[in-house]
């Protein structure tokens, strides 16, 4: 069974230790961890057993085809985070959408995919080959991929969720599910996909209210996978890279190497020396999916039927080699 551990101090640690506050004053450090313990409310979860992983809709994720962007949307702000240029829009329902353009798009919509298949936790992330944006200014970043008329293409929205906020960031080397079977599997998962860019900032911790309260962990941005092992600029979603890169490479006394991430990442520790009986865990959830769901996860991110193909080829060969561990 998932091990969920429920002590909020520790919640709050890992949150202060990742958070823009951290390295300030004792008193404001103090401050920051008394306000997050009393944010956090409810279990932290970093994985759920996906009883319906034979059935689940990879190619509408988690949000599923009703929460699939539509309508008309309105420029709201740019957003200046990250290394890709990124702005939010409303659409006529009054919903919050992230948009994040640029070479990221592709591959995070289809990684979010893959890693909510086996019971992780994903963003509601769609593609949109073309996205219409009512009263879009001159952006900071990213200008030159805006038409005069606020069309841009191939973008990734990002749905905001009512009920869900922000707590902070997570980090891989002392969160509270560090040593657990399901942190393993997740790290796996992030080998899988070739996700080179695993520094801490890219996870984050939700606070999700309703019937239920609990913290959410997640990586929340998986945007540098489907190319090569490690930094590179260019080459996320890049099937030639992905295919040719180096996947497993070493086993030894129980334990497992994958090459990614590879040095000089950041965390680049975190594919390496994973218990055999944790990749072989996940590897058997992951055999559960049929070929066409995992192609599913990659027309959904508008991959060419040709690269649909090859990066679903790609990924079963990786689960069969996980399951013959």
């Amino acid at each position: 069974m998932c091990k969920v551990p429920v002590a909020l101090a520790a919640v709050a640690t890992v949150l202060i230790l990742n958070s823009p506050g951290a390295g300030k004053s004792p008193a404001a450090s103090a401050a920051k961890s008394k306000a997050t313990a009393n944010a956090a409310e409810g279990p932290a979860v970093i994985w759920r057993p996906p009883e319906d992983i034979t059935s689940r809709d990879l190619f509408y994720g988690p949000g599923g085809k009703a929460h699939e962007p539509k309508g008309t949307f309105t420029f709201e702000k740019e957003d200046m985070q990250g290394s890709n240029p990124k702005f939010d829009v409303i659409d006529q329902n009054g919903v919050r959408w992230k948009v994040k353009m640029g070479n990221e798009a592709r591959p995070e919509t289809a990684a979010s995919r893959l890693v909510w298949a086996v019971g992780y936790f994903a963003n509601e992330d769609y593609f949109v080959p073309v996205l219409h944006v009512q009263n879009m200014p001159r952006l900071r970043r990213g200008a030159n991929l805006v038409s005069a008329d606020g069309t841009v293409h191939n973008v990734r929205l990002k749905r905001h969720l009512k009920d869900e906020k922000k707590l902070g960031n997570w980090a891989w080397a002392h969160g509270p599910f560090t040593d657990t079977r399901e942190w393993n599997g997740l790290r796996v998962m992030m080998a899988l996909v070739n996700n080179w860019d695993v520094k801490d900032t890219n996870n984050s911790v939700y606070q999700v209210h309703g019937s239920r309260p609990e913290q959410i962990y997640a990586v929340s941005d998986l945007g540098g996978t489907f190319g090569p092992t490690g930094l590179n600029w260019t080459q996320r979603g890049y099937l030639k890279a992905y295919r040719e890169s180096k996947w497993i490479t070493k086993t030894s006394s129980g334990y497992v190497d994958f090459g990614t991430p590879a040095m000089p990442a950041l965390n680049h520790w975190v594919g390496r020396r994973i218990p055999v009986a944790d990749a072989r865990w996940v590897g058997d959830l992951l055999a559960r999916l049929s070929p066409q769901q995992i192609r599913d996860a990659f027309r959904a991110a508008g991959y060419p039927p040709q690269e649909v193909d090859g990066f679903g080829s790609v990924v079963e060969q990786r689960i069969s080699q996980l399951k013959g561990l």
